[in-house]
């Protein structure tokens, strides 16, 4: 037999879950312990800029191929994909 619940938010796994299906509401002084850096979004202006990069003006597979190259080489250098294989 399946289980029902009628409540959106209740305890799971012996109390250690907490599952929330409603919505949660921060009031002004609340505080989350141990949620360091989870709410922190990127503001503009701030983090890595990649450079410049015109259009692509392909018109061969090859052509496109070597303009999503240097895309990958940008994203490389500013430090937002890894330089090589895993």
């Amino acid at each position: 037999m399946s289980e029902t619940r009628s409540a959106k938010n209740y305890f799971a796994h012996g109390g250690n879950e907490l599952v929330v299906g409603g919505k949660l509401t921060f009031l002004p002084g609340a505080a989350v312990e141990g949620a360091d850096g989870l709410f922190d979004l990127p503001t503009a202006g701030s983090g890595t800029v990649l450079p410049f990069l015109a259009d692509s003006t392909a018109t061969t597979v090859a052509q496109l191929r070597e303009d999503y190259n240097r895309l990958l080489g940008a994203l490389r250098a500013a430090g937002l994909m890894e330089a090589g294989d895993p």
